[in-house]
């Protein structure tokens, strides 16, 4: 027993603060996660944390460097600058991958099954545009039928193929890309595709050369989509603070940026981030998943929300010990634009509630707005602030009645675990600690843990059997 106290010890209890108080659900997603199929989330054994994570720093440039971008990983520095970032990028996916098969991760792959509608779609796409496709996601959701879909980092144009469908001839799908010879293959297919294989009078697709970092050159309006979708592509941007800037201005209110991406669960030395092959396998310019969310509140994206996700494995045995004990997860996250106050930075119960109407194609009987809060169809379910507005009031509004306003306010909300977004190596100590404290016949009060919060039992456990020694 007293092996795996010690253990459980040695591998979680760092980085814990001393404050009393009880912690409160902070708004938005949490650490690295767990695998996708966790059937129930991980039960932990929690001490509250004095600081919130979800504290904004002061500045964050979009246009100059400084300490704090490279310390959030924001910024992928290297001697030549963001130019010679892009270079080995375009370089890695242009000449060194020729196809998937290449990869020496699992970062640039999605493992899990993809919905019905979409595995459909897939099959009417050319083949080339799939053979080149390096996505670690599947972040492109039904019911956007009509929507304006801007893809950044389209790459071979498989993910804005699959948009043209389900946009339909109302809708429109621009894919945003640096590398020609990505943008020839997704160009190539594009007016057989939409015309012969779609049906549509005119093509509803088009591949624009240019960077993340500014969409004006590639001539993306202020408020002119509803919809940006991106596949494992902002780790590979050097100037990360400039993509989600560029993002929230091209947004219309009530638009969303639907994403997969990379992270980490520490922040990565400079060395790493700026090696070549690190950075063309999607780990170099992976940010601290902490990082990234505070990156999201300073560009007004408050309340970032985590749909699903799970661990990358890295095959390659040299760039394994490079990394050492470095874990990489793909997150897909949902960042929503709303008018400035509508998002708060807590979840906060007005006393509101949602009803899903059932009418999301491919979801008839239940939707998820994330990780954890999923809404049968017809029944109420209670939510906060954020969540009634980001199923009302944004491209969502007309799949859900919401009921209630932010007249009364009757405190802090909770919303319940993050099933997604826990850290794996958080949850097997606390089911360790959990195991300790049952065999010695010790109450304590077992919580759903969430956001930053540590795992802390192990203090009482000290206490509990120093006293039965003395008592021996």
């Amino acid at each position: 027993m007293a092996a795996v106290a010690a253990s459980v010890m040695s591998g979680v209890v760092r980085g814990v603060t001393a404050s009393s108080a009880r912690p409160q659900r902070r708004s938005g997603g949490a650490s690295a996660p767990t695998p996708a199929t966790s059937a129930t989330p991980a039960r932990r054994l929690l001490r509250p944390s004095s600081s919130s994570s979800s504290v904004v720093p002061s500045a964050i440039s979009t246009t100059t460097g400084g300490a704090l971008d490279t310390l959030l990983g924001a910024r992928i520095i290297t001697s030549g600058g963001e130019q010679e970032v892009r270079d080995s990028v375009s370089k890695y996916y242009g000449e060194t991958l020729q196809t998937s098969v290449d990869l020496k991760t699992t970062a640039c792959a999605t493992p899990y099954a993809l919905p019905k509608a979409i595995r459909e779609i897939l099959g009417k796409v050319p083949d080339e545009i799939k053979a080149k496709y390096y996505g670690c996601g599947s972040p492109t959701p039904q019911g956007i039928a009509g929507l304006r879909v801007l893809d950044l980092g389209s790459g071979s144009g498989r993910d804005c193929y699959v948009a043209a469908a389900l946009v339909g001839e109302a809708g429109s799908v621009t894919g945003i890309d640096m590398t020609d010879g990505q943008l020839d293959v997704a160009r190539k297919y594009v007016d057989e595709y939409c015309t012969d294989t779609l049906g549509y009078a005119a093509p509803n697709m088009k591949f624009v050369k240019g960077t993340i970092e500014d969409l004006r050159v590639a001539g993306v309006a202020d408020a002119s989509v509803d919809l940006i979708i991106s596949n494992c592509v902002i780790n590979l941007s050097p100037d990360k603070p400039a993509v989600l800037s560029e993002a929230a201005r091209v947004l219309a209110d009530g638009g969303e940026f639907y994403f997969s991406d990379v992270y980490c669960d520490r922040r990565l030395p400079e060395h790493l981030r700026s090696h070549e092959v690190l950075l063309g396998e999607c780990l170099g310019g992976a940010m601290y998943i902490e990082d990234f969310k505070r990156l999201c509140a300073a560009t007004g994206f408050t309340d970032p929300r985590v749909l699903e996700g799970h661990e990358i494995a890295v095959t390659d045995e040299a760039l394994a010990e490079l990394l050492g004990e470095a874990r990489f997860y793909s997150l897909t996250y949902r960042l929503f634009k709303l008018p400035a106050g509508r998002l708060e930075t807590l979840c906060e119960d007005y006393g509101q509630y949602a009803v899903y109407k059932g009418t999301i194609a491919g979801h008839p009987n239940a939707y998820s707005l994330d990780d954890h809060h999923r809404l049968e169809k017809g029944k109420v379910f209670p939510v906060c602030g954020n969540s009634a507005a980001m199923l009302g009031e944004t491209w969502l509004g007309q799949h859900f009645d919401i009921v209630g306003d932010r007249n009364v306010h009757y405190g802090l909300f909770d919303c319940g675990p993050n099933p997604v977004a826990v850290s794996s190596s958080t949850a097997a100590a606390a089911s360790a600690a959990e195991t300790v404290l049952a065999a010695s016949s010790g109450a304590w009060c077992v919580v759903v843990g969430e956001g930053d919060e540590v795992v802390w039992a192990f203090a009482v456990l000290r206490r509990r059997r120093r006293r039965r020694r003395r008592r021996r």
